[in-house]
């Protein structure tokens, strides 16, 4: 509790702070209309004149800089330091726009008022108080306070009320400063922060950033993992056979090279995309399709693993964004089947259909697993098949079949028929 009270006092201070800090430019306002009111009585202008010239010079300056794109962030520095407001955009960057800079206007001619209301109650205050808490100590007799302003000493205990009168004015300026501040503290985010049309604005590129990466987890997912998987199965095939068969060893290793090259391909651009690299080559790697799918199927084969592929229908009707798709749905089954194949020692047999008709692309992806393998949980692997079908409208199903695991994915797609004459 003693801890809240602190805290509370704390943030009360601050905001007395930044109201002078307004107060503060209030004065060098007051020192600029001063001396072009002195030269304007030397020039002798009209009176009416005169006014208005003093009128723009009290408002001209707080909106003029509050156009300055830079004043919106130093502003929501001292807002979020001094007077402890959280903005939806952290930190707050400078104006962007028009309606933000005039908001900034807005909001400076606000923070100089209230802190020169402020600035004068503390100066008339701390500067009056000492000398009325010393005022019993006096002489008996009348006393100038200021020029016209004086107070009368009787030695008496009639003396108190002029300390009672600082105690009663600390405290209302304590409360006046409070209050102030929090208000200013709940104007804040109205008035700097963000409008509803830029909340939208940046709930968009935040949710388009998060559906970025989210896309290139799965990237990185699906070909580093598969990659990484079948490194393994290619060392433990290498391993197996090194004495009996070191051909065979040899192109296993050499599988084993391509693959490790492929991934660190992949990992350098998934990682520039991240950083937002624009380098050559980080942001414009070619996409795999199902036309780089042999490549994949022939790096697996050289493990020891036996895949077919059954091909039906016009596959080169298959549009690009759908056929990388495919290619990654693929490689991960074809991943899952590697990575819940039992022990390495084991042969593993992979059957892929790939059919594309009237009812749309159909994949299937068959292996064999041991009785105690089930990978119904699905992992990461899983999930992103099941993300990447949802953008496509498409639907999933894996599950055990007998002594076979089974993947199958259905994705809908328009097929374009030739007549024949």
């Amino acid at each position: 509790m003693n801890a809240l009270r602190s805290l509370g006092r704390a943030s009360t201070y601050l905001r007395w702070i930044y109201l002078l800090i307004g107060a503060a430019l209030v004065l060098a306002v007051l020192l600029v209309g001063s001396a072009v009111g002195a030269l304007t009585h030397e020039l002798r202008l009209p009176g009416p004149a005169s006014v208005v010239i003093l009128a723009l010079l009290g408002v001209a300056p707080p909106l003029a800089i509050g156009l300055l794109p830079a004043v919106r962030e130093v502003e929501g520095i001292a807002v979020s330091s001094l007077l402890g407001v959280k903005f939806e955009e952290r930190p707050l960057g400078p104006a962007r726009t028009w309606a933000q800079r005039r908001r900034t206007s807005a909001w400076l001619t606000l923070h100089l008022i209230a802190g020169g209301l402020v600035g004068i109650l503390s100066t008339i205050v701390f500067g009056a108080g000492p000398v009325l808490l010393a005022a019993p100590l006096r002489s008996t007799g009348r006393h100038e306070f200021a020029p016209g302003l004086s107070y009368d000493v009787t030695g008496s205990w009639t003396d108190v009320w002029m300390p009672l009168v600082v105690v009663i004015a600390l405290a209302a300026l304590f409360l006046i400063s409070s209050a102030v501040g929090a208000l200013l503290a709940h104007l804040a985010p109205r008035i700097l922060g963000p409008t509803a049309s830029e909340r939208i604005e940046l709930l968009e590129r935040r949710t388009a950033t998060l559906a970025e990466r989210n896309r290139l987890a799965r990237e990185l997912h699906d070909s580093v993992g598969h990659a990484l998987s079948l490194v393994t199965i290619q060392a433990a095939a290498a391993r197996r056979v090194l004495a009996s068969d070191p051909e065979f060893a040899e192109t296993a290793l050499g599988a084993i090279e391509t693959s490790a090259r492929s991934a660190l391909a992949d990992l350098d651009h998934v990682l520039g995309l991240l950083r937002d690299d624009r380098r050559a080559g980080s942001a414009t790697a070619p996409q795999a399709t199902l036309d780089d799918l042999e490549r994949l199927v022939e790096a697996t084969r050289a493990g020891g693993i036996t895949v077919t592929i059954d091909r039906s229908g016009a596959l080169d009707q298959i549009p690009s964004a759908v056929s990388r798709e495919a290619y990654r749905i693929l490689q991960e089954g074809l991943t899952n089947a590697i990575r819940h194949a039992g022990h390495p020692d084991d042969k593993l047999t992979v059957a892929m259909q790939i059919r594309l008709d009237t009812s749309g692309l159909r994949l299937t992806v068959t292996n064999p697993v041991s009785g105690g393998t089930d990978n119904a949980g699905g992992g990461r692997g899983l999930a992103g098949i099941r993300e990447r079908v949802a953008v496509l409208r498409g639907a999933v199903e894996a599950g055990r079949d007998d002594n076979d695991w089974r993947l199958t994915v259905s994705l809908p797609i328009a097929v374009t028929t030739k007549r024949t004459k």
